[in-house]
């Protein structure tokens, strides 16, 4: 995928895509914000905030259009950073799940040592950010749910639940071009971060497993290239997530171990930019491997500073 920053791509007839410039880590090349339709056109992930890619998305409309409708895939910065300045350049209403509506329903967030007081920077010091702190609340206009479906312009979008990376992610089908605009849940060039306390491995994997009821012909990232072959990626990033839960397991195998114990026999070498990412995706993996009976920490309270043994 070649960056064409802050210019219009055609994806489809009814697609255009518009890559803001702030590559990296956790971001890829940058977050694709999606232009779906002609005319009333709807925005899909604002992005950042920066004026510089507000400007593109306007810039990228024929004359005549205007913007009509906003949504969003999750609260994460890097997608919701950019609704102030395009709704109050358009007026156009926010539409998304909005988080909090969805979190502390299954963790007490208070005994994740998520905080920079109880948890080693490895984890507190997490690149997604997804802390209120790091990324603000966001309250949409218009509130979804699972299975809403909302008018755009001649066509529709279907919003579908997916918690895991966020407990707030929205995947949009548009059925118009069997897609569904997959946002952070299913990427065209890496394997989601799930972040704890909000990211969670098993709502990840079961909205993994919905996608597999559905018959979307191709997604479309917010991070990466388009994706047609749909239902093989699916499969292999549940298998990839099966693998990674028996790595851990093994790593376990020689004795009680922390989290930055784990990392390197599971990671191997990894760079210090990833490491964040990749220490609170074992520490996602350690709290189902918990929660299935198969992992316990060896004294206190269960936090991102436990040290984990083998159950059985």
């Amino acid at each position: 995928m070649t960056p064409h920053y802050e210019e219009a791509q055609r994806v489809s007839p009814q697609v255009r895509r518009v890559l803001a410039k702030n590559p990296g880590p956790f971001t890829y090349l940058g977050t694709g914000t999606y232009i779906l339709g002609h005319g009333e056109v709807t925005v899909v992930d604002p992005g950042p905030e920066n004026p510089i890619h507000t400007d593109a998305i306007l810039k990228a409309l024929d004359p005549g259009e205007h913007v009509t409708n906003i949504f969003v895939t999750h609260h994460h910065f890097d997608h919701v950073g950019g609704v102030a300045e395009l709704q109050m350049r358009t007026g156009a209403p926010s539409h998304g799940f909005g988080w909090g509506a969805a979190r502390g329903k299954e963790v007490d967030s208070d005994a994740l040592g998520d905080s920079e007081a109880d948890a080693p920077d490895l984890v507190s010091a997490n690149a997604e950010g997804d802390s209120e702190k790091a990324n603000g609340p966001f309250h949409p206009d218009v509130v979804l749910r699972h299975g809403d479906v909302i008018s755009i312009g001649d066509g529709t979008l279907e919003a579908v639940h997916t918690p895991g990376h966020a407990s707030d992610h929205l995947c949009y089908a548009f059925a118009q071009e069997q897609s569904l605009l997959t946002g952070d849940h299913v990427m065209g060039w890496s394997t989601s971060v799930i972040p704890p306390p909000d990211g969670d491995l098993n709502a990840y994997i079961a909205s993994l497993e919905l996608l597999l009821d559905r018959d979307d012909t191709w997604y479309l990232p917010t991070h990466g290239p388009a994706v047609n072959q749909t239902r093989t990626l699916v499969e292999a990033l549940l298998a990839h997530r099966r693998d990674r839960s028996r790595q851990i397991l093994d790593a376990l195998s020689d004795g009680p171990q922390y989290i930055e114990q784990i990392l390197p026999r599971v990671y191997g070498s990894i760079s210090k930019q990833l490491e964040s990412g990749a220490a609170a995706s074992v520490w996602a993996h350690l709290l189902a491997l918990t929660e299935a009976g198969k992992v316990a920490q060896t004294e206190g309270e269960l936090t991102s500073t436990s040290r984990f043994y083998l159950c059985g």
